[in-house]
């Protein structure tokens, strides 16, 4: 009865996609919610399984449990601004990744957010970092992920994933998610709405810079000029102007820049050590 009613619902959204569609169309998500929250739990499974069995998920136990607390503190903040729209329809949880070779975060369909060790260390702004999590949110949070996806598997496929009768598309997918294969590469407008996303969220903590991903890319800007751009450019295509555009929608949304201590992320990169 509950695939019976998936098809309708996808058939009526199909449907009404005709009506719908423009030039720029493939922004039309034919999933449910619930779909989106299925598909990724399954490519969650995956991504977990795959680092588990190459001993670098680190595992919320005794022995993580210091560096989890100080990272739950800081993600919390973004998740709770009051501006998450699917802040309780999806999952939300986050696991480190230990390669501190991989400078990249990344979030699946539904809220699962991962990030490596080598972004942790590689930061030293709590504002920064916070902004790339607040960038990730808003991946999952506009559903640009399931868009891509969308686009590049259809929904048909995507559809039998969400129920677990795909096991080799599922490995495929979790590994472009998880940058292992050629990485899931989001358009340039994706980008530029996950940035002013993340202006919103971290706006609404109160409590960070809420131009804090700006100074994420100065300092990716930076590595890339030198010949050695970080893991995240190669899955987040860099749109002319980025930090610009950032530093303008802090000002449209007039919230504030001042940064905040940084006790929480320093606490966490000490916890790793």
């Amino acid at each position: 009865m509950k695939l019976k009613r998936t098809l309708l619902t996808l058939g009526l959204a199909a449907a009404s996609a005709l009506t719908l569609y423009s030039c720029d169309g493939n922004d039309v998500v034919l999933f449910s919610i619930e779909d989106d929250v299925n598909l990724g739990n399954q490519v969650a499974h995956e991504v977990d399984s795959t680092y588990k069995a190459q001993g670098k998920l680190l595992e919320r136990n005794a022995t993580n449990q210091q560096a989890y607390t100080y990272m739950d503190r800081i993600v919390n903040r973004v998740l709770n601004s009051g501006e998450v729209q699917y802040r309780e329809e999806f999952t939300w949880d986050v696991k480190i990744i230990k390669d501190d070779s991989q400078l990249n975060a990344f979030a699946t369909p539904g809220g699962h957010i991962y990030v490596f060790t080598g972004l942790i260390k590689y930061l030293n702004d709590e504002d920064h970092f916070a902004g790339v999590i607040a960038h990730e949110i808003a991946h999952a949070d506009q559903r640009h992920s399931v868009k891509q996806l969308q686009r590049q598997y259809g929904i048909n496929l995507l559809l039998s994933i969400a129920l677990g009768n795909n096991p080799s598309a599922l490995k495929e997918i979790a590994g472009q998610l998880s940058g292992t294969l050629a990485g899931l590469k989001f358009s340039r407008d994706a980008e530029t709405e996950a940035d002013n996303f993340s202006v919103e969220y971290l706006g609404g903590t109160e409590y960070y810079a809420c131009d804090g991903a700006a100074g994420f890319f100065i300092k990716m800007n930076e590595e890339a000029a030198q010949g050695t751009p970080p893991e995240f450019l190669s899955t987040h295509p860099n749109p002319e102007n980025r930090i610009e555009n950032i530093q303008q929608k802090a000002k449209e949304q007039g919230c504030s820049t001042a940064s905040a201590s940084d006790s929480d992320f320093t606490a966490l990169k000490n916890a790793l050590n």
